[in-house]
């Protein structure tokens, strides 16, 4: 579903007339088009299909011969994301870290950060966004286990209500065998390297 720029356009206008500012003033001329135009940017993913990356997987089998995969996790770190708070249209932003235990099936990693861009880029809370790309991930590839840790610095933390420039928020959804606590602690600490 594409975002209808030129309603988003009048309804700018009308929110700039609503805080007493004049829209035809030079600075704020072209502000409807422009936030029309980021808007539609912002929220691209709304009615997209998250799992569309993940289409293409290739079965592998474990075993000694080099042409097989180890049982271990494989895991992308440091995927910057950003998205928008449902709650206050304000933009939130920061990276997130996969992990996910292959079955039969890896993925290329370039489709990791496809679902993320997907899922991000609608109205959401950064909680969800960790439990969406997980439940992606986890619905469509062979895969014993998903760990997803998202950490965020939002905008309505740091510029309204308190008002707190250093605050992150960290999220982790777990899913298999990434939800046993030791597995679970020892993935989350490579994937973000103590950092979290």
């Amino acid at each position: 579903m594409a975002v209808d720029r030129k309603r988003v356009s009048e309804l700018v206008r009308e929110l700039l007339e609503a805080i007493g500012e004049d829209p035809e003033r030079p600075g704020l001329k072209l502000t409807p088009q422009r936030v029309a135009d980021a808007y539609a940017e912002f929220f691209s993913g709304v009615g997209e299909d998250a799992a569309a990356p993940l289409a293409h997987t290739i079965s592998v089998t474990r075993g000694p011969a080099p042409d097989t995969l180890p049982s271990g996790a494989v895991m992308l770190r440091d995927i910057r994301f950003r998205s928008v708070c449902e709650h206050h249209l304000l933009p939130f932003a920061g990276y997130a870290h996969v992990a996910y235990l292959p079955g039969e099936q890896v993925v290329g990693l370039g489709a990791l950060p496809k679902v993320i861009d997907i899922l991000a880029a609608r109205p959401q809370v950064q909680e969800r966004l960790g439990e969406q790309i997980a439940d992606t991930i986890a619905g469509s590839i062979d895969t014993r286990g998903v760990l997803v840790v998202l950490d965020a610095v939002h905008e309505c933390v740091t510029m309204r209500g308190g008002r707190q420039p250093s605050a992150s928020t960290v999220t982790i959804a777990a899913r298999g065998v990434f939800t046993e606590p030791a597995d679970r602690a020892e993935a989350i600490a490579l994937l973000t390297g103590g950092r979290t």
